[in-house]
């Protein structure tokens, strides 16, 4: 902890690259680990029904699931999203790349958040590109259409679909130009996410996650255990 402090301490411009891991302590479930979602028992496994290809054939079985699971409107920032929104108050966090499509960086206050897999509070219609909130979505019953009959679809990146061109672009040249990158919540084995930290080119890299992944040799500072109770000892 006293490394990470004098890293942060040292560093003019921090980049924090995020996966489900920071969202965890807010209570909302991740994918891979031993009670995430890819292991639960369903008819059809969640990677199936988050896919494209299912969004489209099963549209209403995957708003079933989408609303029972992904929708998790009234979980609330935890201490990683506070303590990262005070770190770009002060200067030192040019940018937040996020995995995640739940929001909660913004709602704890930081600005610059690149959503590599989109938003729940972002939705559309197919037909007239009208918007909609995530609590439209949320009441919606079926499958939810527009007022012009158009299908409403979330923009999240689903299996089989292509990230967002601009977005990436953005975090890369975010990663690319930061001093410090660090790197929590995420087991850096999901592409083309994970290949990321490949374009880092500054001076400290850290890795927070619970477990190890493949990147902490290459790390300056590696610390197991949960984002935000290490986080939240950090002082700006």
């Amino acid at each position: 902890m006293s490394e990470l402090q004098t890293i942060i301490d040292n560093s003019r411009s921090i980049v924090f690259f995020g996966g489900a891991g920071v969202s965890t302590e807010s209570g909302i479930p991740d994918f891979r680990s031993v009670d995430g979602l890819y292991n639960q028992k369903y008819d059809v496994p969640p990677e199936t029904i988050l896919s494209h290809e299912y969004f489209f054939s099963y549209t209403e079985e995957f708003y079933r699931f989408y609303r029972d699971k992904m929708l998790c409107l009234y979980k609330k920032p935890n201490t990683a999203h506070l303590k990262l929104a005070e770190l770009e108050a002060a200067g030192k966090l040019t940018a937040v790349v996020t995995q995640n499509i739940d929001g909660l960086h913004q709602a704890a206050g930081s600005k610059t958040v690149y959503e590599l897999h989109g938003s729940v509070h972002r939705n559309y219609c197919r037909e007239c590109h009208k918007s909609f909130d995530a609590q439209f979505m949320l009441d919606s019953v079926g499958v939810p259409r527009c007022d012009c009959g158009g299908l409403i679809k979330p923009d999240v990146v689903l299996y089989g679909e292509q990230l967002d061109d601009y977005t990436v672009t953005k975090a890369l040249e975010a990663i690319q130009s930061c001093d410090t990158l660090i790197v929590a919540g995420t087991s850096l084995t999901v592409y083309p996410a994970a290949g990321f930290i490949r374009y880092f080119r500054g001076n400290k890299l850290v890795l927070i996650n619970r477990d190890p992944t493949p990147y902490d040799g290459s790390a300056d500072v590696v610390i197991h255990g949960k984002v935000g109770e290490i986080l939240k000892e950090i002082t700006v």
